[in-house]
C-alpha cells in the first residue's frame, strides 16, 4: 500500500521530472521559496510535487548565492484528488475577495477555475489583466502545497460570461442564485463533471443568469441568507464535496 509521506516536511511545488536518487537543481520560485522564506538549510528535509501525480522526500544538499540543489531520496503517486470533476466559473472580485475564493477552492479539490468578467466583476487594463491572472496562478499553486495536493487546478485567462458558458462541457451545470433554486441536497447525484457559476460582488445581473439558464444551468440556493461573494463558492464546494465527493 503507498503511504503518503509526512506532511510536516515544507512541500514545494516544483515542475521538473523527479527521479529517485537524483540530484535536482531547484526552480528560481522554489529555490526562493524553500530557501529565502522559509530558511531551509543544507540537509533540511522537504516534500516536492511536480504538479502532475508525483510527490518526492528530497533532502538539501547544496546551497548557494542564488541557487539550492536537492536530492530526491523517494518518489511516490500519490493521489489526493476528489473522485468529482469540478471546474468553477468564478466571477472576478476584488482583490483578497478573489484570492480566498481561489485559494479555498484548490484546498477542496476544485479541477479548473475560469475567472470571469460580469457585468459587476472588477476590471482592469491589460498589463494588469496579465499580473492578476499570474497572481491567481501563484495563490493555487500556494494552495496545493499547503494542502497536499500534488496536481495543480488549471487557472484559465479571464473570460467573458458568454465564451466561458460556451466552453462549459460539464454534466451538472449548477448556478448560484439569490432568487431561489433548488437545494443542492433534492438534486440526483451528477453521472460526470460539474460546472458551478458563481457571481461576483453584487451577484450575476437578471440577464446574465438567464443567459446560464439557457446554456443548461440549474439555479440552486444556499438557503435564505445572503452570502459574500468569497463566501458563496466556497460553501457550495464543500457542500458539494460532502453529499457526493470526498467530504
Amino acid at each position: 500500500m503507498k503511504l503518503a509521506f509526512d506532511m510536516a516536511a515544507p512541500r514545494f511545488y516544483c515542475p521538473l521530472t523527479l527521479v529517485a536518487e537524483s540530484t535536482i537543481e531547484l526552480p528560481e520560485a522554489t529555490y526562493h521559496h524553500a530557501v529565502r522564506v522559509r530558511r531551509l538549510g543544507i540537509g533540511d528535509a522537504l516534500t516536492l510535487f511536480s504538479g502532475d501525480g508525483h510527490e518526492a522526500r528530497a533532502r538539501l544538499v547544496s546551497i548557494r548565492r542564488d541557487r539550492a540543489a536537492a536530492l530526491i531520496e523517494q518518489v511516490i503517486d500519490f493521489d489526493r484528488e476528489s473522485p468529482l470533476r469540478v471546474s468553477l466559473l468564478q466571477g472576478i472580485s476584488s482583490g483578497d475577495r478573489m484570492d480566498y475564493t481561489l485559494q479555498k477552492a484548490a484546498e477542496l479539490g476544485i479541477c479548473s477555475i475560469i475567472p470571469v468578467a460580469s457585468d459587476r466583476s472588477q476590471r482592469g487594463g491589460t498589463p494588469r489583466a496579465e499580473k492578476r491572472a499570474t497572481h491567481w496562478r501563484e495563490v493555487v499553486i500556494s494552495a496545493c502545497e499547503q494542502s497536499g495536493r500534488n496536481r495543480i487546478p488549471d487557472v484559465a485567462d479571464a473570460s467573458t460570461l458568454a465564451a466561458a458558458l460556451a466552453s462549459t462541457t460539464a454534466a451538472t451545470r449548477l448556478l448560484l442564485s439569490t432568487d431561489g433554486g433548488s437545494r443542492l441536497r433534492e438534486l440526483p447525484p451528477p453521472s460526470g463533471s460539474i460546472a458551478l457559476l458563481a457571481g461576483p460582488e453584487g451577484g450575476l445581473t437578471d440577464d446574465e443568469e438567464m443567459l446560464a439558464k439557457r446554456a443548461g444551468f440549474t439555479a440552486v440556493s444556499l438557503g435564505p441568507r445572503v452570502l459574500r461573494t468569497e463566501t458563496a463558492a466556497v460553501a457550495a464546494l464543500a457542500a458539494i464535496q460532502a453529499l457526493w465527493g470526498d467530504g
